[in-house]
């Protein structure tokens, strides 16, 4: 039993020094058969004619340091240690390539260099939201982005005055009553198709997400970020029915991107589809890797499910399943694999035992949930439990970049979001 132990740790990557087995005790030649593999690792594996607690005893005496001077037994140790070594192992195992990560500080400074370099103009409709009044001061003093604060300008004006924000000559502030009557006629053309009147374009343009949308559509912004004060459902509504999904795009989708302590990762869909299907998980897992790509993230992409492989079964694994298949027809530059359990997917010494020959196991970057239940229940307890920074959720699937704020979002989740819809922009 303990030899058969700790060759399953030896298996799965655990440091040990060796196991010595005393009262000349001799394994089973069955059980050395099964635990070759172990050995093959390199697991030293000793026989002592003592008993335990004298073997331990003279270890623990055991003086092992070889004094400077001397010389003889310094070469035999040289010796001993040139003739044992395997020196072919010893080079594959220095040469494993490193997979690239990207940091969250580079991640950050990666993030606001594009975004300055793009020079877009980014429309707020809560434009008299006090954490987006100081988002929008803080992304036009960095440079970040030429940001349209969309409200009553003494209204904006009092909020940043309550506030101790000192708004920067650059920002826009645009009363909406004053440009409403311009965009009546282009937004009748777009729905004429469901019956909308110019009466009815009018009284919805009195929504500033809507007229915000509306800007977008007619490119006079690059850009719209809203959701602060307004539900998903708010932000993303217009969007649907005024900028419409791009034509490689059959639905819209969303990724968090989670800045995790030692790299930043990309979680999808978290917070648009419900329960979508295999073509639509599909596209959702492309749409990701390339969002992922977007912003200098190496895409391994992860199908994420409570079975990996084979191991399992039954209609959720085989969505799963189904939805890497497709992906991987549609796209086979992409590096994905799938299904694939959370733990398998993330860390190395759990993909050797789950998922040995998988490309992705261990090392993935982007990670595809099966639905909204999962994919925002994982993504809020990472960001709650672990205190992770999350910037998102950014809206995939769209002709032009409209992105979506949790109503609790911080200042800098703001300044991000922004950021990021800038460099979207560009697209």
């Amino acid at each position: 039993d303990v030899l058969i132990a700790t060759s399953m740790a030896a298996l799965i990557g655990r440091p040990l020094a060796g196991l010595i087995l005393t009262g000349n005790l001799q394994p089973d030649p069955r059980t050395l058969r099964l635990c070759q593999k172990a050995f093959e690792t390199g697991l030293p594996v000793l026989s002592t004619h003592h008993d335990s607690y004298s073997t331990a005893n003279l270890l623990s005496r055991m003086n092992t340091e070889v004094p400077v001077d001397d010389l003889e037994r310094v070469e035999r140790v040289l010796d001993a240690v040139a003739s044992a070594l395997d020196v072919r192992r010893l080079i594959e195992q220095v040469q494993v390539p490193r997979r690239q990560r990207m940091s969250p500080a580079a991640f950050r400074h990666d993030l606001s260099k594009r975004a300055r370099a793009a020079g877009k103009r980014i429309v707020l409709p809560e434009g008299d939201e006090p954490r987006t009044v100081r988002a929008a001061a803080i992304c036009q003093e960095r440079g970040l982005a030429r940001c349209v604060l969309l409200g009553k300008p003494g209204t904006i004006r009092s909020v940043a005055e309550a506030q101790g924000i000192e708004l920067p000559d650059g920002i826009e502030i645009i009363d909406p009553d004053s440009v409403r009557q311009r965009y009546i006629a282009p937004m009748v053309e777009l729905r004429r198709h469901k019956g909308l009147t110019p009466q009815m374009a009018e009284a919805q343009l009195e929504d500033n997400v809507v007229l915000g949308t509306m800007m977008l559509a007619q490119d006079d912004v690059d850009g719209l970020v809203s959701g602060a004060v307004h539900t998903t459902a708010n932000t993303v509504r217009p969007a649907l029915q005024l900028i419409k999904t791009r034509p490689d795009a059959k639905l819209v989708s969303s990724v968090f991107f989670m800045l995790l302590p030692d790299q930043v990762v990309v979680y999808g869909d978290c917070a648009i589809n419900p329960d979508p299907n295999a073509e639509e998980l599909a596209d959702i897992a492309i749409q990701s890797a390339d969002s992922a790509a977007l912003f200098g993230i190496t895409p391994r992409v992860a199908m994420i499910s409570y079975s990996t492989g084979t191991s399992g079964s039954g209609e959720d694994v085989e969505k799963v399943r189904q939805a890497t298949q497709l992906a991987k027809q549609r796209r086979p530059d992409l590096l994905i694999d799938g299904p694939l359990q959370y733990d398998a997917a993330a860390n190395a010494d759990v993909a050797r035992l789950k998922a040995p020959n998988s490309p992705v196991a261990g090392q993935a970057t982007v990670f595809i949930f099966p639905d909204l239940n999962t994919g925002n229940t994982t993504y809020k307890a990472v960001q709650r439990s672990a205190n992770v920074v999350s910037i998102g959720p950014m809206l995939q699937g769209l002709r032009k970049p409209v992105n979506d704020l949790s109503r609790g979002a911080l200042v800098d989740d703001i300044v991000f979001t922004i950021a990021l819809t800038a460099v979207q922009a560009t697209q």
